[in-house]
């Protein structure tokens, strides 16, 4: 990739890492939490709970991010979340669904600090180059894709206690994430100064269209991805699909994820964000055709990774938009409001999963997701009609 240098490729190998570690949580903690949750429905709590903590973790995130710098907040954040891995593994030892809860929760603070680096990856590189940067560290999630459901699978039975080996394994992985961040030159760091402008207010920078769209696009698509995606290793269960299986699904799903990120970048310069996120939305009711079409193993796998590459275009598309509406000072507060956004979703994606796939099936699960797809492509047609109309006055 031009304009791709060291401190970019060193950011892009976090985030690698960091999808391994997503990756084996969704792998996992669905399927451990069938295993001692009291109730069927509270299958994918671990699940929501990861999501709460990142959602409750962005403000002092982006406080941090503020006040102390890129490397300090993405270092303290992996410090986090060893701790919260360690404390997993003491919980499915013990067969503690409470704890469990709490380190899922603890480990969304690491996940709200590395949702971060799609946006540091711009800093790295030349403005020219800022739509590729964002798309590149986004790829990294492609070693999370074959490193995260394999990682599950080897490391499930290293401990007595199922699955507490995968636990352990990624304090090794998020150790050496913060050897990476520790290397990387982010760009100087200026400490807000008191009494100095940070900017707009954010309900100023968030009434604008283009944040509004950005925001519900990136969130939205994540919910249902989520909500798709948490569920997919429980409904594979139901059907008798073995684990390896489901190891499987997941792997093509964040293939499908992360790969496109090579080119989407590209395809934002040529053909505009708005066209590429209306196909990530079409990609996203295919993945659902294909979904209500069987339950093979050959229809989870297609399904998933559809929704895959339709999750891409949404979501570097927002991000891609998100930057064209905030200044210098004003991009953690902006930042921050869209993480909170995207979290929030997922949070009540992740809770109506476990609920769905237990109480009302996969098919239900995959009918509800059309709604938050049709908000969506609603939203992206009126931006799209409002700029033609700016554009025609002009």
């Amino acid at each position: 990739m031009r304009g791709m240098n060291r401190p970019l490729l060193l950011l892009t190998f976090c985030q690698a890492l960091f999808l391994t570690n997503n990756v084996t949580f969704i792998a996992v903690n669905g399927l451990v939490g069938l295993a001692l949750a009291p109730q069927g429905w509270m299958a994918t709590l671990p699940v929501t709970a990861y999501v709460v903590g990142s959602a409750m973790s962005t403000v002092p995130v982006a406080w941090m991010q503020a006040h102390w710098g890129r490397r300090r907040s993405f270092q303290i954040g992996l410090l986090v979340a060893m701790a919260a891995c360690a404390l997993g593994a003491v919980a499915v030892s013990s067969r503690n669904f409470g704890l469990l809860l709490v380190a899922t929760v603890v480990a969304g603070f690491y996940a709200a600090n590395a949702a971060l680096y799609r946006f540091t990856g711009p800093e790295l590189v030349a403005p020219s180059h800022k739509e590729r940067a964002i798309s590149f560290v986004l790829a990294g999630g492609i070693v999370g894709a074959f490193i995260g459901p394999n990682l599950a699978s080897h490391a499930k039975d290293l401990l007595p206690a199922p699955f507490a080996g995968a636990y352990l394994a990624l304090i090794g992985v998020a150790a050496l994430a913060l050897v990476a961040v520790s290397l990387i030159d982010f760009p100087p760091h200026v400490r807000p100064q008191p009494g100095a402008s940070t900017g707009r207010p954010l309900a100023e920078i968030a009434r604008q269209p283009v944040f509004m769209v950005a925001v519900a696009a990136a969130a939205l698509g994540y919910g249902v991805m989520n909500l798709l995606m948490a569920a997919t290793p429980i409904a594979m269960q139901q059907c008798s699909h073995p684990f390896s299986s489901a190891a499987l699904v997941l792997e093509l799903h964040v293939l499908g994820m992360y790969v496109p990120s090579f080119f989407t970048g590209r395809l934002i310069q040529r053909f505009g964000a708005l066209p590429v996120m209306g196909v990530g939305v079409v990609l996203n009711v295919a993945c659902v055709m294909v979904a209500l079409s069987g339950v093979d193993l050959m229809q989870f796998a297609v399904a998933l990774a559809v929704l895959g590459v339709g999750w891409n275009f949404l979501y570097t598309g927002g991000s891609t938009l998100l930057t064209r509406t905030y200044r210098p000072e004003e991009k953690n507060k902006a930042q921050g409001a869209m993480d909170f956004c995207v979290f929030s979703t997922m949070m009540v994606s992740s809770f109506a999963s476990g609920a769905l796939i237990t109480t009302q099936g996969w098919t239900w699960l995959n009918l509800g997701s059309l709604v938050p797809l049709t908000l969506v492509a609603s939203a992206l047609i009126w931006l799209a009609l409002k700029q033609r109309s700016r554009a025609a006055i002009a």
